[in-house]
């Protein structure tokens, strides 16, 4: 029998190095031989990912344990993520996440079968709770950068999604004052500016919502 553990984080390097502390605090104090601790920085919502490919196809064997913090480290996405339990429980690997009490239960040497069936399947809900909650934060993250994003684009301070802003929307509206005051015209700002067709126009749009009184004076 071999113990490592595993943690994933699409975060800053802090979070990766607290999730090595815990379970290397949790090996300590439980005199478990931690063998190694294999991370990996990307999404949790797919299980593509070299180093936990590394450890799943060459490294875990029957009878080993593999420790997690939580398991959102492991996935975020409920489906993928009760499919890899399974996966790592039919090659005979024991899970352990240390929010959960009842992964960190030994239930193989208990004499009492119900009570061993009970403690399993409370376990198994625990699991799926769990899982639906790190799909749904991550989903709830998700429709926030969405959400996040589209003010931008209203503003006018993202160009296209995933692009910076071509220009500052309070920069535009300098410029464009010298469209209003017919010192030039808006082609020739826009080509001015490096701007396309669209861009300069969502731009000039955004100008006179927040100057409804020039628009309406005709100028």
């Amino acid at each position: 029998m071999a113990v490592y553990g595993y943690h994933r984080t699409s975060t800053k390097e802090q979070h990766l190095d607290r999730g090595i502390y815990e379970i290397r605090k949790f090996c300590k104090e439980s005199k478990m031989e931690l063998v190694n601790i294999f991370t990996d920085q990307q999404t949790g919502k797919n299980f593509n990912r070299p180093r936990y490919t590394v450890l799943l196809e060459d490294v875990l064997r029957p009878g080993d344990i593999l420790i997690i913090t939580e398991l959102d480290r492991l996935g975020r996405n409920k489906r993928e993520t009760m499919k890899e339990i399974q996966r790592l429980r039919d090659m005979g690997v024991r899970l352990m996440v240390l929010e959960l009490p009842t992964t960190l239960m030994d239930m193989s040497h208990m004499d009492n079968a119900l009570a061993q069936m009970m403690l399993e399947t409370i376990n198994n809900m625990m699991l799926e709770l769990y899982a639906s909650m790190a799909e749904a934060e991550m989903e709830k993250k998700e429709k926030r950068q969405q959400e996040g994003i589209a003010r931008k684009k209203d503003r006018g301070e993202w160009d296209d999604y995933g692009r910076p802003a071509a220009i500052r929307q309070d920069d535009f509206d300098r410029a464009f004052e010298r469209v209003v005051a017919g010192k030039i015209g808006p082609t020739d700002l826009r080509r001015e500016l490096g701007l396309t067709h669209a861009t300069f126009y969502r731009y000039r749009k955004n100008y006179f919502e927040k100057n409804p009184q020039i628009l309406k004076s005709g100028k």
